[in-house]
């Protein structure tokens, strides 16, 4: 357990960390250009002190010891610095103040940019160098079991998925990340008997997915074919082997694996009646049940066979900008169930966003999760909150608008209840993280 939070926290350490420094050079760089002083250019917050410091020119940059985030302290700018003294003094020429609203609004634009032309130039590349995993429908041959919720609208066990509003899916069991936060308006099914069917979709699907808690609307179906039988057990008394397909059971027919648990954990009988398919041939098999209803069989492999498909350079820079469109609007698409009991109960910290991150460090998923970071950071950054990069953004595009300036003090006191705000955010989102790391 240890060895995989210890891999897991120096990826988030690594991931934010290169974060942080690329969105502050978004504020950095045109602050710069339009002659702004930089007074700090900070990774991690230096509270009370810095683990590293070194004045170049008129900035000081350094490593602060606090993880929470970084910044860059401009001349002349209401932040969660809070210098009052230095707004008390005539504006100066290098200061932010004495900028255009224009330039101004560039500067605080600079970061979420960043980060979200990151997240998009990563996914491309990932790409490029490690392909794309597909899945088609025919990987999954026995189709899909669909949950309660789904089946109330049309679905059954067994159905295969041939489009999606007329388009096949690169990877089948996306389904269920687009039914709960994408508008789908119709699927295309092909049933057991290869009839085909049109599925409409309610417009609320997703609300009512996320409320249920039934998240994966299909499961994948796989054989009931043994891989292996248990020493001095029933099944092997009876003459089940590794590699037989069970058939039926006391006369009822067993589609899949997980119908044969099914049937297995709800009828109480003794000894059953086992038909299996082995080879060409069918055998009927009387095992007699343990006290525990088990029968000693064992299906280790329950895993979906991805096709790993390389991507050109210019295929790549499409397909990632898309795959980063789509992430980005899952996650803005989610984002809204924040508001409702469930959603906000479900709100994690940094142990949420850790579990980004593989288990086992892999390149591909550290850089596919640190892109998926990148675009929540843009996205967080920019909401019209006090204290964030969209809090100032908000009040530059009412400057621009009306040509009035809000007051300093307002600018201060607004500041300080966005602050405020986010650190009550940030404590009970971390909150929960330790909540159902104990319960």
């Amino acid at each position: 357990m240890f060895p995989e939070f210890f891999i897991k926290a120096v990826q988030l350490l690594l991931s934010l960390s290169i974060l942080i420094v690329l969105h502050e050079l978004g504020h950095f760089i045109p602050a710069k250009l339009f002659g702004t002083r930089v007074e700090k250019f900070y990774l991690f917050f230096d509270v009370k002190y810095s683990l590293f410091k070194k004045k170049i020119g008129e900035t000081v940059y350094g490593i602060g010891w606090l993880p929470l985030g970084g910044y860059v302290k401009i001349s002349g700018m209401i932040d969660e610095s809070f210098d009052k003294e230095q707004m008390q003094k005539p504006p100066q020429p290098w200061e932010f103040r004495s900028k255009p609203a224009w330039q101004r609004l560039i500067i605080m634009l600079g970061g979420v940019t960043v980060n979200l032309l990151l997240g998009f130039f990563i996914y491309m590349m990932v790409l490029f160098v490690w392909g794309k995993e597909t899945l088609p429908q025919e990987n999954i041959p026995l189709g899909l079991e669909p949950s309660a919720l789904i089946q109330e609208i049309g679905f059954e066990k067994g159905d295969k998925i041939v489009n999606v509003d007329g388009k096949v899916l690169d990877n089948v069991m996306q389904i269920n990340r687009m039914l709960l936060l994408r508008p789908v308006e119709k699927i295309k099914v092909e049933k057991l008997n290869g009839s085909t069917e049109d599925i409409i979709i309610p417009e609320n699907i997703g609300n009512d997915i996320f409320q249920s808690g039934q998240i994966n609307s299909f499961l994948p179906l796989f054989s009931a074919t043994l891989d292996s039988v248990l020493n001095d057990s029933p099944a092997l008394y009876a003459g089940i082997q590794s590699g037989d397909r069970i058939l039926s059971i006391n006369n009822e027919s067993i589609y899949d694996y997980g119908s044969f648990i099914n049937w297995l954990d709800n009828n109480a009988d003794d000894v059953i009646d086992v038909v299996v398919e082995r080879g060409a041939s069918n055998y009927t098999l009387s095992i007699d049940r343990n006290d525990d209803g088990t029968i000693g069989v064992l299906k280790k492999d329950s895993r979906i066979k991805t096709i790993n498909k390389k991507v050109g350079l210019v295929d790549s820079v499409k397909q990632g900008f898309d795959y980063g469109y789509w992430q980005l609007y899952d996650y803005i698409s989610g984002f809204s169930f924040v508001f409702t009991k469930k959603g906000a109960q479900q709100l994690g910290g940094f142990g949420t966003i850790g579990n980004l991150f593989p288990a086992k460090w892999d390149w591909k998923g550290f850089w596919g999760s640190t892109a998926l970071l990148s675009i929540i950071l843009a996205f967080m950054n920019v909401l019209p909150i006090p204290a964030l990069d969209g809090g100032h953004v908000m009040f530059l595009i009412y400057e621009i608008v009306t040509g009035k300036r809000p007051s300093d003090k307002f600018m201060e006191v607004s500041t300080m209840i966005g602050f405020f705000l986010l650190i009550a955010v940030v404590l009970y989102a971390n909150g929960n993280d330790l909540f159902r790391a104990f319960s």
